[in-house]
């Protein structure tokens, strides 16, 4: 059986393929590369003769002082993980990058390897024992998904360090949380939450919290509470025009592809988040919220309107992104509770992989450590 070929592909052949298979990340849709200006985007194909079976987007970036780039495929490439013979679909792109310049490729295969139901969870997090969600037995397990990391190590590929790329604007989640939506009615999602979840929102009804749409014109609101989030729990701010620009981009095909909600109270924005919606799955993205009114709950309110509305749309998964694994007391600790308390469960993903490419390819990622080191 002959491999697939890679070759680059134009925005509307990507665009038509999605068409035809949409479950795909937000991260592997051609308006993304709008959203970031630092990287060279390129839409790729995979082609079985005259026949598109398979797409990516790949972005690519300079390592400083040399002609050569890192080449990334964020939460992809969609191809067939089950497939025996994964080299038949990775080769022909390491192949492409190559030929593009580049000196390592980096995926992110986008695989649940395990979850952990929100019950589950909370009894770890209440037995002093439990220290990671390993420790727990798991509520499922693909088997696949462990092939397909057995497979990419016996070809030469190499998991990601979790903190690896810190600096360098790349790496995603290794642990998740999903809310199942799939034929679940706004009664099933109710009786799902946790008591501390049900008060949460009784809290917000009777206080008088109101959840709304937001337009562009509201991303001051969001970025004002957004940097106070950061401040708070001490991660570095993304500038207001980075979120002006993705809503420009990710509405430009389709304009709810990304909605903006805010939580309000007597006239003031308490709460606010993005929702990105792509075949069926929607993202809860940049939840942020000031310390005042914290105590009307608005942020339980507001999450609640979005899964609702998700649901009404036709997701079949909720995707809350990154929790910690660490089920120690930290600041973390608490927005894992609110997450599974939302009836989410806790995923673990195959996490991100590289590859060296070409003959300098080692050395060079060596050199791209070094560099990521003294940022």
């Amino acid at each position: 059986m002959t491999s697939p070929y890679v070759q680059e592909i134009t925005r509307e052949e990507h665009l038509a393929h999605l068409r035809l298979y949409p479950d795909v990340s937000h991260l592997q849709i051609p308006e993304w590369a709008a959203v970031k200006p630092d990287w060279r985007a390129e839409s790729v194909g995979w082609f079985e003769g005259k026949l598109l079976v398979a797409v990516a987007l790949v972005l690519y970036r300079k390592l400083p002082g040399t002609p050569r780039y890192l080449a990334y495929v964020p939460d992809g490439p969609t191809i067939d993980w089950r497939a025996p013979r994964l080299e038949r679909w990775l080769d022909p792109l390491v192949a492409h990058v190559e030929e593009r310049g580049a000196f390592s490729l980096r995926i992110g295969p986008p695989l649940v390897v395990r979850h952990w139901e929100a019950a589950t969870v909370t009894a770890g997090i209440a037995d002093p024992d439990v220290r990671h969600l390993h420790d727990l037995a798991t509520d499922g397990l693909d088997g696949h998904a462990l092939d397909a990391a057995e497979r990419l190590g016996r070809l030469g590929w190499r998991r990601c360090a979790e903190d690896e790329g810190s600096g360098f604007g790349l790496g995603q989640p290794r642990y998740g949380c999903h809310i199942p939506l799939a034929g679940r009615s706004v009664d099933d999602l109710s009786d799902g939450l946790a008591p501390h979840w049900e008060k949460a929102l009784q809290t917000a009804e009777m206080s008088g919290v109101r959840v709304g749409w937001g337009s562009g014109a509201d991303l001051p609101d969001f970025h004002r509470l957004y940097t106070a989030t950061a401040a708070h729990d001490g991660f570095k701010a993304r500038p207001l025009d980075y979120f002006q620009r993705m809503w420009r981009a990710l509405n430009a095909e389709d304009d709810d592809r990304l909605r903006l909600y805010l939580a309000e109270y007597d006239g003031e924005v308490l709460s606010a988040a993005l929702m990105i919606n792509v075949g069926s799955r929607s993202w809860h993205s940049y939840a942020a919220s000031g310390r005042r009114g914290r105590e009307l709950r608005p942020s339980s309110a507001l999450l609640w309107r979005m899964l609702c509305d998700a649901r009404s749309s036709g997701a079949d998964t909720y995707d809350l992104r990154s929790i910690t694994p660490h089920l120690t007391e930290s600041r973390l600790l608490g927005r894992l509770g609110f997450k599974t308390g939302a009836g989410g469960r806790a995923v673990e993903y195959l996490g991100e992989w590289e590859r060296p490419v070409g003959s300098q390819g080692k050395a060079l990622q060596r050199a791209l450590g070094i560099y990521l080191g003294r940022r």
